[in-house]
């Protein structure tokens, strides 16, 4: 076995849309008779993955320059399954992955409710429920995300689901994507706390982007487990405070943040880091997404040892953090 697959590794913060090899997505879209921009498969390769010094603007250009595609490529019982597994297998075989989460939004895989949501989200737990078979060193977990742009009676519907499949693969809620000013976190409050009644994990991406303001309500009023991404906390003293009081644990990702111009180069992101670590926050390392930013966990943590970024010892307290923070249990 490599050595670089020998230390076991947990991926806490991934999504579907941006975890599945390219081939596989090409693939199966030809057996759908999905029609693609190009018949090239390094064409479509290049579509919908990141390299090099490839930068989005914003979070607006990565959801509509590169997932859209994966998205409806996916969109499919059948497809949802053969995705989710080659995840975890894939995940497994790469780097030593046995503990991992991977998140997904139902209603972005049903055609705009041509397909029976209950049936994506049951080939979802289908899919991981085969890959832990194959690979029964592997723990797995699926969590169930909202969209920003949804309106609140569609969020409702996806937390709902998520609490009936719960004992069945679905171990969490999340709300994605970028601020918008027609989104209102308070109407979620009651919903996460059902949600965390009924035994769910919670994690929300916040203070990635836009205003600080939405991660101090979120802090707050919904005290979630971890929160997705949250590097912004590092502007506000108190806030880490909270965060360190609340226990609440973040989902960093390196590469993304990079990548996604939140972090505009490699010594911002270090004195993110560095922050965080002085002040006691705790926070895991994660792809986002292992294909469409040609990464996966064990780079993303050399990338952060040969920058100067994190040491070997405090890389091991991340993955040691990342299974305490675990939503499977």
């Amino acid at each position: 076995m490599p050595a670089k697959t020998t230390t076991p590794r947990a991926e806490l913060h991934a999504h579907l849309g941006s975890s599945v090899d390219p081939a596989i997505l090409w693939d199966i879209a030809h057996r759908q008779g999905i029609r693609l921009p190009s018949k090239n498969y390094w064409n479509f390769e290049d579509m919908i993955t990141m390299s090099g010094n490839e930068r989005n603007r914003n979070l607006d250009e990565l959801h509509n320059n590169y997932f859209y595609w994966t998205e409806l490529i996916q969109s499919s019982p059948e497809a949802i399954l053969e995705s989710i597994k080659s995840v975890f297998g894939g995940g497994y075989r790469k780097c030593n992955i046995v503990l991992q989460e991977l998140r997904f939004n139902p209603m972005f895989r049903n055609r705009g409710g041509e397909r029976d949501l209950d049936h994506i989200i049951m080939a979802g737990i289908w899919g991981l429920d085969q890959a832990t078979l194959e690979y029964p060193m592997v723990k797995g977990g699926l969590i169930l995300m909202v969209e920003r742009t949804q309106p609140l009676n569609l969020g409702k519907i996806i937390f709902t689901k998520a609490i009936k499949y719960k004992n069945r693969g679905i171990i969490g809620v999340d709300i994605a994507g970028p601020q918008r000013k027609s989104f209102s976190m308070k109407k979620y409050v009651s919903l996460f706390q059902e949600a965390k009644k009924a035994g769910l994990g919670i994690t929300i991406h916040t203070g990635e982007e836009g205003s600080l303001a939405e991660m101090r309500y979120v802090v707050a009023k919904i005290k979630p487990h971890r929160i997705g991404h949250g590097v912004m906390c590092v502007k506000d003293l108190a806030l880490m405070r909270e965060l360190v009081k609340n226990d609440i644990t973040l989902e960093t990702c390196p590469t993304s943040n990079l990548r996604n111009s939140i972090a505009k180069n490699v010594g911002e992101l270090k004195n993110i880091y560095k922050t965080l670590l002085k002040n006691k926050v705790k926070f895991t390392i994660n792809t986002d997404g292992p294909e469409m930013y040609r990464t996966n966990i064990h780079k993303e943590q050399e990338f952060l040892k040969k920058s100067g970024i994190l040491t070997a010892g405090q890389i091991a307290q991340c993955t040691k953090w990342a299974f305490e923070a675990s939503f499977i249990k």
